[in-house]
């Protein structure tokens, strides 16, 4: 295991299912490695905020071929290792992370509870270095995107 902090490693960052069953190879490129660090440090942030709870990563780098695979966004942070979908079950639920995280103080790019069949999580974002951070609250789910959180 590569470890990118004390709590999360590059193999959470980049293991898929999809990938894995699809024979995809979602190998991240140097650049890419350098923005799943800065992720995972945010991510160091967000696990304090939380109270310590443990972040259960989802989703992280996405290679276009796999991009394409999950129906991701033809712009997603996820493309350039700045976005990570995650749980933390012994935090709360998804909306109640999401409430947390947007009134903390975080300088995060996105923060989106999204909702797709039976499944949620939260999508969390960072900036490219050097750019501001929107603090952007969305929730998507078959109703649409819309801003701001909603059960």
């Amino acid at each position: 295991m590569t470890a990118l902090t004390d709590h999360f490693t590059l193999e959470e960052f980049t293991r898929s299912d999809t990938a894995r069953s699809r024979g995809i190879a979602n190998m991240p490129t140097p650049t890419i490695v350098a923005n799943l660090r800065r992720l995972a440090q945010f991510a160091e942030l967000v696990r304090l905020t939380l109270g310590g709870a443990a972040m259960v990563i989802s989703s992280g780098y996405h290679c276009t071929e796999l991009n394409r695979a999950v129906g991701g966004a033809a712009n997603s942070a996820h493309l350039v290792g700045l976005a990570c979908d995650f749980t933390a079950p012994t935090f709360g639920t998804p909306l109640a992370i999401c409430q947390a995280l947007s009134t903390s103080s975080l300088p995060f790019d996105q923060l989106i509870y999204e909702r797709a069949g039976g499944a949620i999580w939260v999508h969390l974002g960072i900036a490219a270095e050097g750019v501001k951070p929107r603090r952007q609250v969305l929730t998507i789910d078959n109703r649409g995107t819309r801003a701001g959180l909603w059960a």
